[in-house]
């Protein structure tokens, strides 16, 4: 029997990532363009994140949105209801597993309105704000779903892209390895976007600069 919270839960992220309301996201410019993939300038930006331990990829971001959905929904100290984003970003940190990885950062992107101010997440749910420096970010997008085996193939081709394009070297700055964007409801079958994103050195590119982001 399905839970009947999680079928809520489930058709208000669908709503949500289907874009049933306009939904903002970071705010960014391309600075160079490959067949395969795509270097962005993204701006100064504040985000919240989740922790997750879990061996799976997938597990992971569902747990991890768990939590920041109901943070949105406010679960936050000054009961503000804040507007859903996309993409739903999540970092695998280097590690063990059969991702390499058994720590993860599942990150949510909070409305210019919480930018300056957001607004703090109840300590049960665990979550930490995060502040991005503007930097560069080497994107390779995919269609489908984001399952573990997938994530993985498609962060090796684009590993592969960047060893052979000498204007950009993958940088671990924040820690983790690459992060997997995805912008669609699990309710979408066809059309579905997704990305890898993976912090890049780029400074010979023109408006493109390297950044660290500020440590979680």
């Amino acid at each position: 029997m399905v839970n009947p919270k999680l079928s809520i839960f489930l058709l208000n992220l669908s709503c949500f990532l289907s874009l049933c309301i306009a939904i903002e996201s970071p705010q960014y410019a391309v600075v160079h363009s490959e067949s395969d993939f795509e270097i962005r300038f993204y701006r100064k930006s504040t985000w919240i994140s989740a922790p997750v331990q879990d061996p799976s990829f997938e597990k992971a971001t569902k747990n991890g949105f768990h939590r920041l959905f109901q943070y949105i929904q406010g679960a936050n100290l000054n009961w503000s209801r804040i507007a859903m984003t996309a993409p739903v970003l999540t970092s695998i940190v280097p590690g063990a597993g059969p991702l390499h990885s058994s720590s993860y950062l599942v990150q949510f992107y909070l409305p210019l309105k919480f930018q300056a101010s957001p607004p703090l997440p109840l300590p049960e749910l665990k979550l930490k704000p995060c502040d991005w420096e503007a930097h560069c970010v080497a994107v390779r997008k995919f269609s489908g779903f984001a399952r573990d085996e997938k994530v993985i193939k498609e962060a090796e081709k684009l590993a592969t892209s960047l060893s052979r394009f000498p204007l950009a070297n993958s940088t671990s700055e924040r820690g983790y390895a690459y992060a997997i964007a995805q912008y669609d409801s699990p309710f979408r079958l066809i059309g579905r976007v997704n990305e890898v994103w993976v912090d890049v050195d780029a400074a010979d590119l023109e408006g493109c600069k390297s950044s660290a982001i500020a440590a979680f």
